[in-house]
């Protein structure tokens, strides 16, 4: 088996290329004498648009579009007796594509299979000879870590077959999912809720952010006083603050006292140089994190425009754990460099990989080309491409250095020292293309011994802070950081548990609390009071109810499958069967032997222990129940027992308040639900109540959501403007209505005509209120039939 060429290390020159090329049928850029013909297959028409720049008329590009065979999406299809053995099928969507690669490939004198060079493209690849019947001996592997001329040229100089370690890396990934899904998902349903999924890596995910939420919650701030003091060195001001911290206010107060009378002298005067060295240049989970900081993108925004990026051939391969760069591109910086700004800017480096289980020989993120400043189809991309080539460039710049100066100040009554520290830049080095945004800190000059006026001293309550919610980006550097997935799983991941209900990206408010301020000046003290808000973020990613009853169900029953180290130990054993170690099946079996009977044990919980449920205390007007519990549409609070021959009464939570901290005073205030508010201007009932989706009003059938306002505080004025304007909006709906019942409406996507059953979207060419009925009727009948959901099963509760 020919190993796995990483074209970016190649550092030949380039005559070398075409001798190698000569040996070969066919000539890049130009007709082969032999005239072959040559089928170059990749996963997506961007990438083969660019590919197709460099390759001459005897070569026809053509598009996968990603994967052309994975498993149903419908059972098992995993053979459990027969070694796991999984069948794939060909999805009805790329029936037409397989057939068109299926025809160009027949005519072909050689096909190369061109998908990307990791697991995934390696499994596009080895599918491709399975779907279009290809013999594998003349079937030729070609792979590239970038998409420029003399990485096409090398990687078709030295093709290779299809690395099957590669491929069973990929399905033993995919089956071990599959089965943990196929088997895992429907005990959810059975025990938490109908529609639930699971997943080997998206529930660790979850998992740690209800942790972390718990917590948050349990956190008990440590308060103490931070005392910062302004001192006058002639005309000059000297800011220092106190190396210690007072953990009360009465040893603050003593201080505060004792320094009315003291006198005060620099004791200490200590100067250093120092340097800041630049960042690696990016991998896949660095530049997740670096463009959600600097640039406020998503984890999933930052990989869909990398992916063009990439495609376009501005940049090496963004799925990667590496942090190296090749020969050619360390030559290439510098050049760059030295001509830009000068020898003494430029510095050679090479960094090591942190990660040891870094898949194969892959390149950091870096761009294809030094000298092209700008690049991308739009202003999102050219900002992300200026991150990359600022990042990999600055990684081979010199160090900044920086003059650092500390200054102690001692009390004449006191032993506690004031510290005043400074910072000026001597020289930017790396600072020139990346950060260097740090204003120097210029301390006055002063000597040692010398006395220094104190003008004036505060004292200021802090707390400490409470572990920091999850963004998008940190949660992937914790999943690397425990081993957890790679570069391809990220963004997937995250996506995931968020469309699924498990995590919400909210910005939170924060809460308010008092912060005491002691200040000394003049020779008096004088304590005020301020108001701060904690807790306020942006972008940070809660838990939902949803997620911690699942975690608690998970923890207690499948506990191997959401185990950190299990989880990282499976990731492992993937790249074992990678590189050739392993068998994909023994370690399947291997798996599976523990993970079928946790199936079984599970069928014995019951739906009260999954759902939480907790007694409250009694009605004290029925003396029935009150009882919290998660239900099919998340917390809720019912009032008598589902058992008895009297029906029982739901209510929902009050707002922000959750399952493990509502009492029996709060339920009963939720049972006073619906509240009749007022009424409309023509005099009919407003309700406030919360609903599935939150707190809402109703007027006859007409449902307002009124978020953020409580159902129980809302006045009727209040609720009339929401009311108001929610009539604006359903007359703005409404374009037209027909006779025959047919309407014509707006929608989030736009207009489209409705019968009550089917929709049909109206062109953007054409004005919705000229439409006739005839027209409408038409766009009916052509409209596609919506498919039928199914009806879920009755099971019988434990």
């Amino acid at each position: 088996m020919i190993s796995l060429v990483n074209v970016t290390e190649v550092t030949r020159p380039q005559e070398n290329y075409q001798i190698a090329l000569a040996n070969t049928a066919f000539t890049i850029g130009g007709s082969s004498k032999m005239g072959s013909k040559n089928l170059v297959i990749v996963e997506s028409p961007a990438k083969g648009k660019t590919i197709e720049k460099f390759l001459g008329k005897d070569y026809s590009v053509k598009s996968s579009f990603g994967h052309i065979r994975d498993l149903p999406k419908k059972g098992l299809n995993i053979d459990i007796e027969n070694g796991f053995e999984p069948h794939y099928e060909v999805p009805s969507d790329k029936s037409k594509t397989i057939s068109e690669l299926r025809k160009a490939a027949k005519s072909a004198d050689t096909v190369w299979l061109a998908s990307d060079e990791d697991r995934e493209g390696e499994a596009i690849a080895w599918h491709l000879c399975q779907a279009l019947k290809l013999d594998e001996k003349k079937a030729k592997r070609i792979v590239f870590h970038e998409i420029t001329k003399p990485a096409i040229e090398h990687a078709v100089a030295n093709p290779r077959t299809v690395n099957m370690a590669l491929v069973n890396a990929q399905q033993a990934r995919r089956v071990l999912d599959r089965l943990v899904g196929y088997e895992l998902s429907p005990v959810l349903w059975k025990k938490v809720r109908p529609g639930l999924s699971a997943g080997r890596v998206q529930s660790v995910a979850v998992r740690l952010t209800v942790e972390r939420e718990r917590e948050i919650k349990a956190f008990e701030p440590q308060i103490a006083f931070k005392v910062t003091a302004s001192f006058l060195a002639g005309t000059s001001k000297l800011p220092a603050e106190l190396a210690s911290r007072f953990a009360e206010e009465k040893s603050v107060k003593e201080f505060l006292e004792a320094s009315k009378t003291a006198t005060f002298k620099v004791t200490s005067i200590e100067k250093k140089p120092g340097t800041r060295n630049p960042g690696a240049p990016f991998t896949t989970s660095s530049l997740q994190q670096e463009a959600a900081r600097k640039l406020g993108y998503s984890v999933k925004q930052t990989m869909t425009l990398a992916q063009r990026l990439y495609e376009s051939g501005h940049i090496t391969y963004m799925r990667t754990d590496s942090t190296t760069l090749s020969g050619l591109a360390i030559t290439s910086a510098k050049e760059f460099i030295k001509k830009q700004y000068g020898d003494k800017y430029h510095q050679v480096r090479q960094y090591k990989t942190k990660d040891q289980s870094a898949q194969e020989a892959h390149e950091a993120i870096r761009p294809t080309d030094f000298t092209k400043l700008s690049a991308g189809d739009d202003a999102q991309q050219e900002k992300l491409y200026q991150l990359i080539w600022r990042r990999a460039l600055a990684s081979q710049m010199a160090p900044a250095q920086v003059d650092k100066t500390e200054i102690i100040v001692s009390s004449s009554n006191r032993s506690e020292t004031f510290s005043a520290k400074g910072e000026v830049l001597k020289f930017d080095g790396f600072f020139k293309v990346y950060g260097g945004t740090k204003d120097d800190v210029i301390l006055p000059i002063i000597k040692n011994g010398q006395e220094v006026a104190l003008e004036e001293m505060t004292a200021t309550q802090t707390f400490s802070k409470p572990p920091a919610r999850y963004s998008e980006a940190s949660l992937v550097r914790k999943l690397e950081e425990l081993g957890i997935g790679r570069p391809s799983t990220y963004a997937p991941t995250i996506s995931t548990v968020q469309a699924r209900g498990y995590v919400e990206k909210l910005d939170l408010e924060g809460t308010e609390r008092t912060v005491k301020s002691l200040r000394l000046k003049d020779g008096g003290i004088a304590q005020t009071e301020v108001t701060e808000v904690t807790g306020a973020d942006r972008g940070k990613l809660m838990p939902t109810a949803l997620a911690e009853v699942t975690t608690d169900f998970l923890v207690k029953h499948f506990s191997s499958i959401v185990d950190y180290n299990f989880t990282a130990h499976v990731e492992e054993d993937f790249d074992h069967i990678a590189e050739g170690k392993q068998e994909w099946q023994k370690m399947i079996q291997a798996f599976y032997k523990d993970f079928q009977p946790l199936i079984k044990q599970s069928e014995n919980v019951t739906r009260e222990e999954t759902s939480q449920s907790r007694e409250l205390g009694l009605d004290p007007k029925t003396s029935k129940p009150i009882v919290v519990r998660f239900g099919r549409y998340g917390p809720m609070l019912q009032r008598g027992i589902t058992e008895s021959d009297e029906k029982p009464d739901f209510a929902p939570l009050p707002t922000g308040v959750d399952m493990n901290d509502v009492t029996l005073e709060q339920a009963l205030e939720m049972f006073k639900l619906p509240r009749t508010v007022g009424e409309t201007d023509d005099g009919e009932e407003i309700k406030a109540n919360i609903g599935r989706f939150g707190p809402y009003i109703q007027v006859g059938k007409l449902y307002v959501s009124i978020k953020p306002h409580d159902p129980m505080k809302i006045t009727e004025g209040e609720a009339r403007e929401f009311y108001a304007k929610k009539l604006q909006q359903e007359a703005e709906k409404h374009i037209n209505e027909f006779p025959s019942g047919l309407k014509i409406l707006n929608g989030p996507y736009g207009p489209y005509v409705t019968d009550g059953k089917k929709n049909a979207r109206i062109a953007k060419s054409v004005d919705p209120t000229k439409i006739t009925e005839a027209e409408a009727k038409e766009l009916i009948e052509k409209a596609p039939t919506k498919k039928k959901g199914f009806k879920r099963r009755k099971t019988a509760k434990k």
